[in-house]
């Protein structure tokens, strides 16, 4: 397995090196939206450590993302008016991994309405504001 690259783009995300649309943070992990969403409210849930994947991750590190992950896709059923929740991760290229830092995909969905592919349309920032802002007061 290749080892972690300190210059991914979630790692300079984390450094405050690149903007994002924070929903949630503590010690140990950081969540925002995507910008490129597959579904309104679409977040992204990191540890802040570094990880590769699922992986090299510590269980401890696993295990919170995965909590804050759940606090997510709670807030997210009352915030954009879910039916249900996707839940996504990825490992290595072959398992569909396109950023190198551990992270889940938190999908809100709806009854009938199917997800956009994977990076195929940039939401406008005025929207993703607005998403940060609801979704984040749901998380405080």
């Amino acid at each position: 397995m290749t080892a972690y690259d300190p210059n991914n783009i979630f790692a300079k995300i984390l450094r405050g090196e690149l903007p994002s649309y924070k929903v949630y943070e503590d010690d140990k992990a950081f969540a925002f939206l995507d910008i490129m969403p597959r579904a309104p409210g679409h977040t992204l849930v990191l540890p802040k450590a570094p990880a590769r994947n699922i992986l090299d991750v510590p269980t401890g590190d696993l295990a919170h993302v995965a909590t804050i992950a759940q606090k997510v896709a709670k807030a997210q059923m009352n915030v954009f008016g879910a039916d249900g929740v996707t839940v996504q991760q990825f490992n290595e290229s072959a398992g569909g991994q396109v950023v190198f830092h551990l992270h889940v995909h938190v999908i809100p969905r709806k009854s009938g309405v199917a997800m956009k592919p994977p990076a195929s349309e940039k939401e406008k920032p005025d929207v993703l504001a607005e998403h940060a802002k609801k979704l984040a007061a749901a998380l405080s």
